[in-house]
């Protein structure tokens, strides 16, 4: 069982098919590249849907997590750990935010917002207990849980789940004005993405953030922004909420604050909010753990220069230029920011999963959403040379597909 070929075969056979992979089987990676079975090099341009901004195996993620793997990796939360308070104060710097909630998965983070802004809710705005109510919108992909399906309005993730988890109104994505007419007595959060990544990578309009923070603080709803696609450097700045110099009263985290070593998720906010979680009321055994702290403190390292965020601005410029060059061309729309892009292939050319394959045969790694959506966002540390040696692939994929 040594082959691309055989190795699919027993996987689709042995595990459930909740997903659909590209028919790759990679063996190694290193910064913007992996390997594969066979020896074949691919360029990653999913990067783990930003889980990998720093690359495969950054040298100081891995150095940080060797050191700390030879002398502690868990003590759960009924104990402090030395790498514990380094991490909470780092990441409460990185935000501006008094308090952190650590814990694993991305679902988890969101789930944990949503609690602590349901329980924020009755103790501090004083909503009548069970009524609580938090506005999402459209198109939203804020994890696979059974509550957060409950207001997805995507009929993969949500159909066939039921029972939904009530307390959720869903208005359009871009809109102010939905918001604003959805919020009544009992409406405790606004929780939105900066940027849609599953949706497609939709930027809303200009000015959106600012008027959700304006409406937020107003009708006294706490902002919550899941950033955990777009945050830590992906779109040019540390978050997507930073090009409308917009602070939201929780940010939610995930993804690339594991460094692609272990999954890290926190959300942060500060004490008035995170404050009425009490011992007892919610909690993880691997949430915060010494492992993934020491990760989390590299990641917060290498952020904390601001030379990613500036590397993921500039490379998306050319990312962008170039992809714009191709609408007519085979390309519909463009969308994004930093290395973040959707591109919507002419559906007449096919499928975004058969635009993908065909990436792949040329040596790239894509992912495609939606139809005929295709998303790039590759490690921030590529370099020009390979983004614009993978972009060269993209353009010869529409010309072949084109005939």
């Amino acid at each position: 069982m040594n082959t691309s070929s055989e190795l699919i075969e027993v996987s689709e056979r042995r595990s459930a098919h909740n997903y659909h992979p590209l028919p790759v089987v990679i063996r190694s990676a290193e910064g913007a590249w992996v390997t594969d079975v066979e020896g074949r090099r691919y360029l990653d341009c999913l990067a783990g849907y930003s889980s990998l901004n720093f690359g495969h195996g950054n040298p100081r993620i891995i150095a940080a997590a060797r050191e700390q793997l030879d002398r502690l990796t868990l003590t759960s939360r009924a104990f402090f750990h030395d790498q514990f308070a380094a991490f909470c104060s780092g990441l409460g710097d990185l935000t501006g935010k008094d308090m952190i909630l650590p814990m694993n998965t991305g679902a988890e983070a969101v789930e944990t917002a949503i609690k602590v802004a349901r329980k924020w809710g009755y103790e501090v705005k004083g909503v009548p207990e069970g009524q609580a109510t938090i506005i999402v919108a459209e198109g939203n992909f804020h994890g696979r849980t059974t509550t957060i399906v409950s207001f997805s309005t995507d009929p993969d993730a949500r159909g066939g789940f039921g029972p939904y988890t009530p307390g959720f109104r869903v208005v359009k994505y871009g809109s102010a004005d939905a918001i604003r007419e959805a919020i009544d007595e009992t409406t405790v959060a606004v929780l939105i993405e900066p940027i849609q990544g599953e949706a497609g990578v939709l930027v809303p309009p200009d000015g959106y953030l600012r008027e959700v923070r304006e409406i937020c603080t107003e009708r006294r709803v706490l902002f919550v922004a899941d950033e955990i696609q777009s945050g830590l450097g992906r779109t040019g700045r540390t978050f997507a909420c930073d090009h409308e110099g917009v602070v939201p009263d929780m940010y939610v985290m995930g993804k690339a604050l594991g460094g692609g070593v272990v999954p890290v998720s926190a959300v942060a906010a500060d004490e008035d909010v995170l404050g009425v979680i009490k011992p007892g009321q919610h909690g993880s055994t691997f949430g915060g753990n010494p492992l993934a702290c020491a990760v989390g403190i590299a990641v917060l390292d290498l952020l904390s220069t601001g030379e990613y965020q500036a590397r993921a601005a500039r490379l998306g410029k050319l990312l962008h230029d170039r992809l714009r060059g191709l609408v007519g061309e085979g390309v519909v729309e463009v969308r994004g920011r930093g290395l973040w892009a959707g591109i919507d292939i002419d559906p007449a050319l096919g499928t975004g999963r058969a635009f993908c394959e065909a990436l792949l045969r040329r040596g790239v790694l894509a992912k495609d959403t939606h139809g005929s959506t295709v998303r790039l966002a590759p490690p921030i540390v590529v370099s020009e040379d390979d983004l614009m040696w993978g972009l060269d692939r993209f353009t010869e994929t529409l010309r072949e597909l084109r005939g």
